[in-house]
């Protein structure tokens, strides 16, 4: 059965000195640290993480793909690179830098990859320019774009026009946990991955649902990172709490959270059998789609096996290991099996 992994990300070999190109700090750069290594750093020399050569080299992903199974990858940056806080122009600067590269990689191996580009969300208008070039002249298949834009959420009515137009453009859009509420009662164990990335896509999710933004735009078609963090288990207290205080949950959208289930996609990096089952049975098979965080240490090493660990029907695995994809994706059954 083939697989595709809506969730990859990926970055240039190379960055040009950032801090250089706009005049000020703040940004990633990349320093080769062995022959398949590279320290990711901020530009005041903070270390961020380290990375291998499958973060940049096509050829060494396509030999991990074919050593897990995974026929195609849907790539995107890395969210720290979203620069939402740094000024407009030069996010979108940085945005057609990082998309240039994955489109690049894809024309390469169109095969194996598809692409979503980045956009300067902190100005809609460029967001959407940008978002156009993406889907026009770049071929990519949609965007990634943050759970929050330097701490707007994504109610913010300035954010609707660029839903308005993916919508339009029937480009996909992939909600990556970035910028993490609370950060700063997170400094030990790992918690602003561990819990604040849960709890921000769940923010996320909540944000977009009572604001209307799935109701005022049926078409629009978006899927969130690890499988809708905490969003599915705190369902219930959302729902009861639309019910019980309308008067402060049902300001923007009159109907029911619950209502909404069907009107977006999850990844299935739960890490748990239990939590993908529930999942399964919450939003729907052909709502759940793999994804792997690939290639870092919180994502699947082998993507789809968590998946293929449990007694699910040959239908179901489709559609979460490939049909899902496809759909979100807005690829024909004859385009995917080309790929």
């Amino acid at each position: 059965m083939r697989k595709i992994d809506i969730h990859t990300h990926i970055l240039p070999e190379a960055l040009p000195d950032l801090k250089a190109r706009y005049g000020y700090g703040g940004f990633i750069t990349l320093a080769k640290s062995g022959p398949r290594k590279a320290k990711m750093l901020k530009d005041d020399g903070t270390f961020f993480r380290e990375v291998e050569d499958n973060c940049w080299n096509a050829r060494r992903r396509v030999e991990q793909m074919d050593e897990t199974g995974v026929a195609v990858q849907v790539l995107s940056t890395v969210p720290v690179m979203f620069s939402y806080w740094a000024k407009a122009k030069d996010a979108g600067d940085l945005s057609r830098l990082l998309n240039d590269d994955i489109a690049r990689t894809v024309r390469e191996k169109p095969d194996r990859f598809i692409g979503l580009g980045s956009v300067p969300l902190q100005d809609a208008s460029l967001a959407i320019k940008e978002l156009r070039r993406c889907v026009e002249e770049l071929g990519l298949a949609g965007v990634q774009i943050g759970t929050n834009v330097d701490g707007r959420n994504l109610d913010d009515p300035g954010l609707f026009a660029f839903f308005e137009a993916a919508s339009q453009l029937g480009a996909a859009v992939f909600v990556h946990p970035w910028d993490v509420l609370g950060r700063d009662r997170m400094k030990k164990y790992w918690l602003p991955w561990l819990v604040g990335m849960p709890a921000e896509l769940s923010l996320a999710i909540s944000s977009m649902i009572f604001a209307g933004v799935f109701e005022r735009l049926p078409k629009l078609r978006v899927a969130f990172a690890h499988g809708g963090g905490s969003f599915g288990a705190t369902l219930g207290r959302i729902e009861h709490g639309f019910k019980a205080r309308p008067d402060l949950c049902a300001v923007d959208n009159k109907k029911n959270p619950r209502a909404y289930l069907r009107r977006f996609y999850v990844d299935s990096l739960v890490h748990d059998p239990a939590m993908l089952k529930y999942l399964i049975e919450l939003f729907g098979e052909d709502r759940v789609a793999l994804g792997s965080d690939y290639p870092f240490p919180l994502g699947e090493s082998k993507p789809g096996a968590l998946i293929d660990s449990m007694k699910l029907g040959k239908k179901t695995r489709e559609r979460l290991l490939e049909g899902t994809a496809r759909e979100w994706l807005g690829i024909k059954r004859e385009a995917a099996h080309a790929l």
